[in-house]
């Protein structure tokens, strides 16, 4: 599993929903990716401390903002460029086993306390954001 991170002031998917502050988690599932994985992933992305405290460092989480979570499913961060031109996807989960963690991973942030907005699984979707920062991290 692949999670890129990104700090937003806000941000909005259609189809789906949308966000104040918070982070934008855009979602790749692998083949052989497990719930345990989602479940970790999710505690450490509600945990990351990538939000400035009072003298300016990254200090504070999700959990200390009570920042929200616009999190999009997107299987070509599983993409292998090693290869040519076209990436090629062979290594993303199928749809029918990459949904119920995409869902697991947002179960988990929002048993963390995470207010979780989303897109739709596997739709056609037009995002939008205003990064803070700007601050993109990413998580396997």
């Amino acid at each position: 599993m692949r999670v890129v991170v990104q700090r937003v002031a806000r941000a909005s998917v259609r189809p789906g929903g949308a966000i104040e502050a918070g982070i934008v988690a855009l979602v790749g599932v692998a083949q052989g990716d497990t719930e345990a994985e989602a479940d970790r992933l999710a505690g450490r992305i509600a945990r990351l401390r990538i939000f400035e405290g009072d003298d300016g460092k990254f200090d504070r989480s999700l959990l200390d903002t009570g920042g929200a979570a616009l999190v999009i499913s997107q299987f070509t961060l599983i993409a292998d460029t090693a290869k040519g031109n076209r990436p090629s996807f062979s290594g993303a989960a199928r749809p029918e086993r990459a949904e119920p963690l995409y869902d697991r991973f947002c179960t988990a942030l929002r048993e963390l306390g995470v207010t979780v907005e989303t897109g739709v699984f596997g739709a056609r979707m037009a995002v939008e954001l205003t990064g803070d920062g700007p601050v993109t991290i990413v998580l396997e």
